[in-house]
């Protein structure tokens, strides 16, 4: 009569160390550090907090970084991160723009002004901005999660 001894035959299999690496953690990890750094990019572009109105226009195509002037809520003027005067704001911009001597006047800029501000204010500073001879200048506005551009 023979003895079936099933899988015991062979030896011990169970105690064995695994030797694979299992990757779908440190995939799961990097997929969680890519979104994070995805979210949080955009909202280092200017450290000025304020409250921009929405709207339902598609985005602009930026192939160079534009200078950003905003104004908060306080009507205060800052070029990038750092607040001036709107007298000077004209000139701070133009030696911004300057390259090899010469004031580069196709250069972007962008006006980010808060929502409670008036629509005469915003105007004053970008008329400043357009006689200073910049011919590039746009107003920026938060897009609604749910808005989608249409094609017509």
């Amino acid at each position: 009569m023979a003895v079936n001894l099933g899988s015991r035959g062979k030896g011990r299999r169970r105690n064995r160390p695994m030797a694979e690496i299992n990757v779908t953690p440190m995939v799961d990890v990097m997929l969680v550090l890519l979104i994070i750094f995805m979210v949080t990019a955009p909202l280092l572009t200017s450290g000025v907090n304020v409250d921009l109105p929405k709207t339902s226009a598609a985005p602009l195509d930026q192939t160079a970084k534009p200078l950003t002037v905003t104004i908060n809520a306080q009507g205060k003027i800052y070029l990038q991160d750092t607040e001036v005067q709107a007298t000077d704001l004209v000139s701070k911009l133009q030696a911004l723009s300057t390259t090899g001597g010469q004031v580069n006047n196709d250069q972007r800029i962008f006006v980010r002004a808060d929502k409670s501000i008036s629509y005469g204010q915003v105007m004053e500073v970008m008329g400043n901005i357009t006689q200073g001879g910049f011919t590039k200048v746009a107003l920026l506005a938060d897009q609604p999660a749910a808005a989608t551009p249409t094609s017509q």
